[in-house]
Parts: structure tokens; C-alpha cells; sequence
């Protein structure tokens, strides 16, 4: 990663860890993703901005295997999904294989804009869905 990168990095992960997730995760209709900790084992729970598409649940990562919730992911993959005001259970898998610009195109706009824009290193990620 270039040092343009890995300060944009660290800037837009402050920016969301301080500012923007502990706000958006009070919004009733903001899609959350609980992972479970890695280390901690707790709960985590994290802003996305995605799409369900019948029982499969689309997003993409703006860093890739850096963000924490990725990591949390390949500890271990079962996470739940609020979509709307209804959680979801689910398996997550990384799609690296997959091209996150054109799933981008399919998902809402304002957050496909903000993902490109700050992104460094997109991964796709689709949650299949138990209900």
C-alpha cells in the first residue's frame, strides 16, 4: 500500500470510528453488520450500505482485508444483518474473484459514491441469508 494510501486509510478509519459509525448505528434504518470479535468475542457492530438481492445480502469493502470487520469475517463468518428494522442471520464469504467496481453499480448510490471515493482496496462481500 502507497503512503498516500495507508494515510488515507488511517484518516477516513478515524473519521468513521469516532464520528460517523457511533452515529449511523443509532439511525433506525441504517443496515448494521454485527461480526463477532476476533479477539474480544463480543459483538461488533458496523454501518454498511448494501443491498439484499433474494437470499443473499451485497456489500463492499472499502479496504478490503484491512477493515476490521473483514478480519472479524475471516475469524469467523457467521454475522447478522439488520436490514431495515429486522436482523438476519447469515454466512459472509469474501469474494475477491468478484469485480466490486461493477457491484457497486448495484447497489444504493450515495454509499457506492462514498466507497469509491475513500476506498483503497474494494472486496466484495455477500452474506447468504438462513431466513
Amino acid at each position: 500500500m502507497s503512503r498516500y494510501s495507508e494515510l488515507r486509510f488511517r484518516a477516513v478509519t478515524t473519521l468513521q470510528r469516532r464520528v460517523v459509525n457511533p452515529l449511523s448505528v443509532r439511525l433506525p434504518l441504517q443496515c448494521l453488520l454485527e461480526t463477532t470479535g476476533r479477539t474480544s468475542g463480543l459483538p461488533r457492530r458496523t454501518p454498511i450500505g448494501g443491498r439484499r438481492t433474494g437470499d443473499a445480502f451485497w456489500i463492499v469493502s472499502e479496504f478490503g482485508e484491512k477493515a476490521q470487520y473483514v478480519r472479524n469475517i475471516q475469524a469467523d463468518p457467521r454475522v447478522r444483518v439488520r436490514i431495515g428494522r429486522r436482523w438476519h442471520t447469515g454466512t459472509a464469504r469474501l469474494l475477491p474473484q468478484d469485480d466490486p467496481r461493477a457491484r457497486l453499480r448495484t447497489l444504493p448510490r450515495l454509499n457506492s459514491v462514498a466507497v469509491r471515493v475513500v476506498g483503497t482496496n474494494l472486496l466484495t462481500v455477500r452474506i447468504d441469508l438462513d431466513d
